[in-house]
Order: C-alpha cells, then sequence, then structure tokens
C-alpha cells in the first residue's frame, strides 16, 4: 500500500540523515545544475518580442475589492492596480507608499499620516485625505460585513486634518496598527467608484497603482494595462499582465516551457530542480513567513500534559519532514513565527531524538504510547504531510489516525465548534501566514486565550495567562523596543509550553523566463511587479 511504502522510505530517509548528521535545506533550486529531469528536455529557449507577459497562477481570482479580500492569491493581482498608505519592500519591511511620512502617539490610539501629492485615481478622482477617510470608513463600518473589517475593527473615527493630513483615532490601544495599514486589505480605491458600483467594486477595480483593469473572466483570465497617468514617473515598463489560472501543476510548468507563460508561481517542489537552468527558464527559491505546524489540544488527554506535547516535539524530525514532504524548500521552524517577521525571536530548537521522546512520555504517564487522531485538509500535500508524522509518532508508540477533511467538513467540525469543551479536536495540521509581517498576527490569532474557534485559530486551545498578558502589553505601545520585549518573552514561554510541534517555514517558489526582470514573491507570498520589465 502507498502508506506502508512511504512509511518506510520515510524510514530510510531518517536513518540517512541520522548518520550524516546533515541538514535538510535546499537554499535555492538555482545550484542544482542541468542535468536530469526530462521535464526541460524537448522545450527550446523562448524569446519575447513585446511587453505583454501572463503569469500562470495555482488558482482562480475571489474578488478584485481589497476590502473584502481574504486570499493572498487576489491581492497578488489587486496589488497591480491598487496602493496603500504605506506597504511592504521585498523582506517585509514597511515603507510609505502614498503617505508621505506617519507618526503615532506613545499609547498606539492616534495615527496621524501625511499625503504624497499630485497623485490621482486611475478615474482621475484625486487622492487626498477624504479619500482616505472614505476607505478607512469604509473598513471599520461593522455593517459593512467587509472581510478584512476586523483589521480596523478598532477604528473610532478619521479625521481629516488638512487636504493632505490624515488622523486615524482608534478605539483602544493597538501597536501593530501600522502593519495593519501595511496590509494590502488597505489599499485605497477610488471613492467616485465605491460611490458609483458600492460593493460591486470587486468586478470594477479602481485605483492609484500603476495597472489599471482590462477585463476579468473567472476560470480563465484576468487582464490588466498600463496606467499611462501613473504618478511614478518612468513606471510601468509592461504594457500589459494577463493572469491565468492554471491549477494543474504540470500544465502550469508546460506553459511556462513553451511560453505560454512568463512566469509562474508556485513552482510545484516536486518539479522545481528539473526545470530550472534549462532553456532559459530560473526558479527562485526564498524563505517566507508561512509556518507549518501540528497543534494539540492542550483540553484534551494526553495532550494536557506539557511532557507529552515536549516528547512529540522531540519524536518528529523536522529536517526528515523538510526532505520528504516539502521536497528541500523549506527550513525549520525555530519559534512559533518566522524569522522574517516583526519581533521574531528564536528559540532552542527540539532536535530529534527518539530517547528523550520515550522518556518524557514515560515521566507523563504513557511509557506504552497511546493512540489519537490527526485532522488536517484533504489536498495532497497535506496528506503527505500527516502520514509522515503518522511514521515519525509511531516510533514512540503513538498510534495516530490520520484524518484527511474536505473544507466544508473541516471548516464545521473545527470552526464550527462554540463550547471549547466539546470540541473533538486532539491533533490538527495546518499553516499561517502573517500578512501583517508583525508578530501579534502570526500570535494572537492562533495562540491567544482569546481565540479560540469559532472566532479564530487557535486549535490547540492553548489559554496562558502570561502570555495573554504580554500579548496586550505588546498592543498598549507602538514602541518598537517595548513592543519586542514583551513578544521576546512571549515566545519563550510558548516554546516552552510547546502547544504545537512546530513543524517549518516555507520557502516561496516561483519560475521565470530570464527575460523578465523584477518581478518576485514577497515573504508572504503574494506578487509584486511593480518594477518588472522586459530584459533581453
Amino acid at each position: 500500500m502507498k502508506k506502508s511504502l512511504f512509511g518506510l522510505m520515510a524510514i530510510l530517509l531518517v536513518l540517512m540523515l541520522a548518520l550524516a548528521g546533515c541538514s535538510s535545506k535546499s537554499t535555492n533550486a538555482g545550484s542544482t545544475g542541468t542535468g536530469g529531469g526530462s521535464s526541460g528536455s524537448s522545450a527550446k529557449k523562448v524569446t519575447k518580442n513585446n511587453k505583454d507577459i501572463t503569469i500562470g497562477v495555482s488558482d482562480n481570482f475571489v474578488s478584485l475589492d481589497p476590502h473584502d479580500t481574504n486570499d493572498t492569491l487576489s491581492f497578488s493581482a489587486e496589488k497591480t492596480m491598487y496602493e496603500g498608505l504605506v506597504g511592504f519592500d521585498k523582506d517585509m519591511k514597511i515603507v510609505p507608499v502614498l503617505a508621505k511620512s506617519y507618526s503615532a502617539n506613545a499609547n498606539a490610539t492616534e495615527f496621524t499620516f501625511k499625503l504624497k501629492k499630485g497623485i490621482k485615481f486611475q478615474d482621475g478622482t484625486p487622492f487626498n485625505a477624504e479619500a482616505v477617510k472614505a476607505n478607512i470608513d469604509r473598513l471599520a463600518d461593522p455593517n459593512s460585513k467587509l472581510k478584512r473589517h476586523s483589521l480596523f475593527a478598532m477604528v473610532k473615527e478619521t479625521k481629516v486634518v488638512d487636504d493632505y493630513t490624515v488622523k486615524v483615532i482608534l478605539s483602544q490601544p493597538f501597536g501593530a496598527m501600522i502593519n495593519n495599514f501595511a496590509h494590502p486589505a488597505a489599499m485605497m480605491i477610488s471613492p467616485t467608484a465605491l460611490k458609483k458600483y458600492g460593493n460591486d467594486i470587486a468586478k470594477h477595480p479602481v485605483g492609484t497603482g500603476p495597472y489599471k483593469f482590462a477585463e476579468w473572466v473567472p476560470g480563465d483570465h484576468l487582464k490588466v494595462v498600463k496606467n499611462p497617468d501613473y504618478w511614478q514617473k518612468g513606471k510601468p515598463k509592461l504594457d500589459s499582465i494577463t493572469f491565468k489560472p492554471t491549477p494543474e501543476d504540470g500544465s502550469r510548468i508546460a506553459m511556462l516551457q513553451t511560453g505560454e507563460a512568463d512566469m509562474i508561481y508556485p513552482v510545484p517542489t516536486e518539479q522545481a530542480k528539473s526545470v530550472n537552468g534549462k532553456n532559459g527558464i530560473s526558479v527562485v527559491a526564498k524563505p517566507s513567513i508561512i509556518v507549518r505546524y501540528l497543534s494539540m489540544n492542550v483540553n484534551k488527554k494526553p495532550f494536557n500534559n506539557v511532557k507529552v506535547r515536549q516528547a512529540i516535539n522531540y519524536a518528529i524530525n523536522k529536517d526528515a519532514f523538510i526532505k520528504v514532504v516539502m521536497n528541500g524548500y523549506a527550513d525549520p521552524m525555530k519559534s512559533v513565527i518566522a524569522p522574517n517577521t516583526q519581533f521574531y525571536s528564536e528559540q532552542q530548537p527540539y532536535t530529534f531524538n527518539l530517547a528523550k521522546a520515550k522518556e518524557l512520555l514515560k515521566e507523563a504517564g504513557y511509557p506504552n504510547g497511546f493512540t489519537t487522531t490527526l485532522w488536517g485538509s484533504n489536498t495532497s500535500a497535506s496528506t503527505k504531510a500527516m502520514e509522515f508524522i503518522q511514521q515519525q509518532l509511531a516510533q514512540v508508540n503513538i498510534k495516530v489516525n490520520v484524518v484527511p477533511m474536505e473544507s466544508g467538513t473541516m471548516s464545521d467540525k473545527i470552526w464550527g465548534v462554540q463550547d471549547p469543551k466539546k470540541a473533538q479536536i486532539e491533533m490538527y495540521y495546518g499553516g499561517w501566514s502573517p500578512s501583517t509581517g508583525d508578530a501579534d498576527w502570526g500570535i494572537r490569532p492562533l495562540l491567544s486565550g482569546d481565540s479560540f474557534p469559532p472566532s479564530s485559530y487557535n486549535t490547540a486551545y492553548y489559554k496562558n495567562d502570561q502570555v495573554d498578558s504580554l500579548i496586550q502589553d505588546a498592543l498598549k505601545t507602538a514602541d518598537p523596543t517595548k513592543r519586542k520585549a514583551a513578544y521576546d518573552q512571549m515566545q519563550k514561554i510558548i516554546w516552552n509550553d510547546a502547544p504545537w510541534a512546530a513543524l517549518d517555514v516555507d520557502d516561496t517558489i516561483y519560475a521565470t523566463h530570464d527575460y523578465l526582470k523584477g518581478a518576485y514573491l514577497l515573504p508572504d507570498g503574494s506578487l509584486d511587479v511593480t518594477n518588472a520589465e522586459i530584459q533581453q
């Protein structure tokens, strides 16, 4: 059976790693050379004679209204047309965009933005303080039912100080607010277009960005064209961008090889090395802020015992997980957030140690192990990961029943629970990308005592009063030194409490023809083509 074969392969790999004492990291597909693999052997190098590019993506777009978008892929397309007051650079560091500067008061309740002048939306509407107020008011209105209202629910009032100065006043301190403004959900929509289209703006996007909306045929393609009146001189450098949803991995690779696509993402990890460096194609893999973890319901036996949770951390070989499950395109986690997340603090890893794991299980009263259930999605990647964990824990006599679920079932069973005492979940395999780039969004929704399902994503039902207090301390100030101190301490406490087996930090992987320069993925997995151009 596939499962037993997979388990044997995993065991062999674990033994090889143990003997070699090697690291699993494959830092960049660019070092793999040109040997082997048949994917690129018949393809020819593609040349480019125009400035119209096509990007193959793995799924369809859900919306073109940034205030009402919940998926990273849709944000990627939206960022060609919209811009925010502030945004992120390549490393998820905050940079001014439509704002000239910004400031916060000491207790993080008032945020003031000075706006750049001379900018217009693509429909000719001036970008000014009134336009900002119209956008923030829309996001802060609970009656709007917008998917991203939660990021702005703490906004009490937005004041127009003058034509190019805006002050946002919060109902409570929130030190991570600048990061919320940098989130693509806070991109500015033309107030004229909002009045004209209402929530139908999702089909009629109008922003200040370098490209204008041209056409969207859901399931087939989305096209944007050059904005000739863009405020940044000399940009954009492409005439048009067409996004082609192509869910099937092999088809996406074929599109790139034949020249139907100039760029694709993500690249399936199984095929990355076979296409890289061939026929003018480069595969680029870089560390992301996306983490993979195994949560354990601390309200249930045996996971209410910290020694059991720590034993599971020691029993899983993270290097082998990255080799087998992620094909080398990831790094081991050394905290509950990724290194590129603001206020990251590295912890002492739980290194693979079966003897230590068995010792802890014995001390916890489970010398013969136990039987438990692991839930996760039914994608092939998720199932592969869960089967790997099953094999690993079997080595310390923990029998794991793997239960892959389709998204609707999983939503009901995990996020439909109203009473934590009635939650059936035991172990859960999941992933998370804190798209504000800040530790708050990497920790609070997943590990705060106020974040149990259904309101948020704390599938471990972990609650530590000291951690909760530190979370609030970090939000009561905009002082980065004070915030860092709070996040340093809470990451250490959570790591020792081990409500998760922290598995890996994913790489982002994309591929382009060598003539396409300046397009890249941010660490949260979203695309930036602001500086993309053709160079033969």
